[in-house]
């Protein structure tokens, strides 16, 4: 990191993903003008991610307290698994407000261009959730991507075996897009028309 401390804060806000030379100058210039109690505030909400959020060990989404507040919520029910593929999906699922079951975070998709195979994600443990028993659906809500629909059959091809009945989110989702950036409205439409695999 260079001498000085506004040339570093640059750089170091261009580490973060989308952001370029022009945002992170434009970041920089405005944490400089901000009072430095909300600086403040800013620093000690990121440590305290750092320190204390980590990943449930049950459905492998980002938690303070494990397992997360999905996993032991009576309310939900627990018959029915939403597959998705990051943590972040689970915020775009539940901003829909109009599922109840629980989750199931893959932490990413089949991508062998990428070196990624079926053992490098999250799948021994929803199959070993399935195996408890109890277990009715799995709505697989990979992205409509390549690897998402290539992560989708192959989990349509391990479950479907075991009993299970293995359902898709409607393609309401444009193909190519990613979930987070899905409205509440679409991912609402693309829940309820979800088809069998």
């Amino acid at each position: 990191m260079s001498g000085d401390p506004l040339a570093g804060l640059v750089t170091a806000l261009q580490r973060l993903p989308g952001i370029g030379a022009k945002s992170a100058q434009r970041l920089a210039f405005h944490l400089l003008k901000t009072p430095r109690e909300d600086v403040d505030a800013l620093c000690a909400a990121m440590l305290s991610v750092k320190d204390r959020v980590t990943y449930c060990s049950t459905c492998s989404n980002i938690t303070d307290t494990d397992p997360c507040r999905y996993c032991t919520d009576p309310q939900r029910d627990r018959r029915v698994i939403c597959v998705v593929e990051q943590p972040e999906n689970v915020w775009a699922v539940e901003r829909t407000r109009g599922f109840r079951g629980r989750y199931h975070v893959l932490m990413g998709t089949i991508a062998p261009l990428q070196g990624i195979g079926p053992d490098d994600l999250k799948i021994k443990g929803l199959l070993a959730r399935v195996g408890e028993g109890g277990v009715e659906e799995i709505i697989v809500a990979t992205n409509p991507t390549v690897e998402g629909e290539a992560t989708a059959l192959y989990l349509a091809k391990l479950l479907k075996p075991i009993g299970v009945r293995v359902s898709r989110i409607a393609m309401g989702v444009p193909v190519g897009s990613d979930l987070d950036y899905t409205d509440e409205f679409t991912m609402s439409k693309a829940m309820e028309g979800r088809r069998d695999m």
